[in-house]
């Protein structure tokens, strides 16, 4: 039987997160109710130095805590050697390799292409807020279904801003959509998603996040009162609201990553074969 095999980036650094399980679920899910086979490893990239070779059809890497500027961790070399690794895997073969970014990856690899600024927030950005479609994401596979705006979980300490024009044309890459619209704030929207290339896409949000997760996450008595001490009463109750809208982070994670995996499964031209 032929197998789609997934290779999950943990880049988590060994805390508690709900993103994990959120990717999980989103594979499993497909396994059971489309005629494909998955398999998937996880690798635990930042806390044991664990990271896969070239062996996967498809590469997920997880969003995770800290900070994606320039470290002497001994994962990060390897990581990037990893994508590059990808990159010129696409470029000499046919049968080709899928990659997703979330987030601290999307910022990673962003970072080492030198597509774009990578700075820290002058504040936390957290929450549920909408996400401007441009160009390309206006009519890109991976955003198809979504209204203009959509919805997603963004919860970051640091940006990509101010795109390097001739670097983006070097790859071929593109933007797909940026953060809420702010004119009374004179600041760079942050782009919040970048097509790097036919196969390998990325998000600076959470399009893994799911309902369950994040009233979870909402729910506990710590985070509810950091949240209300940070952002008022008032936001907290618009988060906890926009979790019970099935046209909020709903629809984007039953869109996006689900999307990605058909396309990479098309890709790869890989079906169970069907019983008789």
């Amino acid at each position: 039987m032929s197998q789609l095999k997934i290779a999950v980036l943990d880049m988590n650094n060994n805390q508690p997160n709900q993103g994990m399980r959120c990717i999980l679920q989103i594979i499993q899910t497909m396994q059971e109710r489309e005629n494909v086979d998955l398999v998937y490893d996880v690798f635990n990239v930042r806390g044991n130095d664990e990271l896969p070779g070239l062996e996967y059809d498809v590469y997920i890497s997880s969003g995770g805590p800290g900070s994606p500027l320039e470290s002497d961790d001994a994962w990060e070399p390897r990581f990037f050697q990893l994508i590059d690794n990808l990159f010129d895997w696409n470029d000499r073969n046919k049968q080709k390799k899928f990659v997703f970014l979330i987030c601290h990856s999307f910022q990673l690899v962003v970072r080492h292409l030198e597509l774009g600024l990578l700075s820290k927030r002058r504040s936390t950005s957290f929450g549920i807020f909408p996400m401007h479609k441009e160009g390309d994401g206006l009519t890109d596979p991976i955003l198809k279904g979504l209204p203009d705006p959509f919805y997603a979980v963004d919860s970051r300490d640091y940006q990509i801003t101010k795109p390097n024009k001739s670097r983006f044309r070097t790859f071929g890459a593109s933007i797909l959509c940026r953060e809420k619209i702010r004119p009374h704030v004179p600041l760079d929207r942050a782009i919040m998603a970048i097509r790097f290339s036919d196969e390998v896409v990325g998000t600076q949000f959470h399009p893994e996040a799911d309902n369950k997760g994040m009233l979870m996450h909402l729910q506990t008595d710590d985070r509810r009162k950091q949240i209300v001490k940070l952002f008022g009463q008032r936001k907290y109750d618009e988060m906890v609201n926009y979790l019970q809208d099935p046209d909020k982070i709903a629809l984007t994670e039953s869109a996006i990553l689900p999307g990605f995996l058909r396309r990479a499964v098309r890709g790869q031209k890989i079906t169970k074969p069907q019983l008789v």
